[in-house]
């Protein structure tokens, strides 16, 4: 059983249009560690809030912006960018199945809208992804001054099954900011490895849905 500090509340709403007060109601965790579990640089700090409806997951993150964004100059938003990893995005990482956290769906999404989502499976011999994987997810984002705001909407699936309240899930929540260098890979659960790697499903946190806040 997961406990409140390592554990992310989502929320069940009823209508998936709700609104900026509805968000403001759903509990935040703080992005605000570099992979390594060094403190991150407040430029960089950012937020996430998970909530769930009858037809899908919706994530937010609210970002601190005040530095230049890196961002692709032709960006499609009609398919995944591969390689988004490499600019501004964020990220998360969700397991539905709590056994088997090697087993997990990565999802991203840049300030541009640019999208990916991945099958992910850990093996003794190393990783292995599914580029194909595809979830129908949706994203959008907004720059408010200095704040970010980033959304993804991942519809209940075969593969991200709808849950029951009360059920749990492990997740993890990521941050890339800023230029090339080991001081952009920001997480709330840090991995703790020798080089950026966000992949390490034992620094999985857990995701518990619940009918209300």
């Amino acid at each position: 059983m997961s406990g409140d500090s390592d554990t992310i509340i989502a929320r069940f709403i009823e209508r998936d249009d709700f609104d900026e007060l509805t968000w403001r109601k759903c509990r935040s965790v703080e992005i605000n560690r570099l992979w390594s579990g060094e403190p991150a640089s407040p430029a960089r700090h950012a937020s996430a809030r998970v909530c769930w409806t009858s037809h899908a997951l919706h994530v937010r993150f609210d970002c601190v912006q005040t530095e230049p964004l890196i961002v692709s100059d032709n960006p499609r938003i009609d398919r995944k960018t591969l390689g988004l990893w490499d600019r501004d995005v964020c990220e998360i990482f969700l397991a539905p199945d709590a056994r088997n956290p090697s087993r997990y769906f990565e999802f991203q999404a840049a300030p541009t809208g640019e999208w990916v989502d991945l099958g992910i499976t850990i093996m003794p011999s190393g990783r292995e992804t599914d580029w194909d994987f595809a979830s129908g997810l949706t994203t959008a984002a907004e720059l408010r001054h200095e704040q970010l705001v980033i959304g993804i909407v991942i519809p209940w699936s075969d593969a991200i099954p709808k849950p029951q309240a009360r059920d749990e899930w492990r997740v993890n929540v990521f941050r890339c900011a800023g230029p090339e260098s080991p001081e952009r890979y920001l997480a709330w659960r840090p991995t703790r490895t020798a080089e950026p790697n966000f992949h390490v499903p034992e620094a999985f946190g857990w995701l518990r849905f619940e009918q209300s806040a």
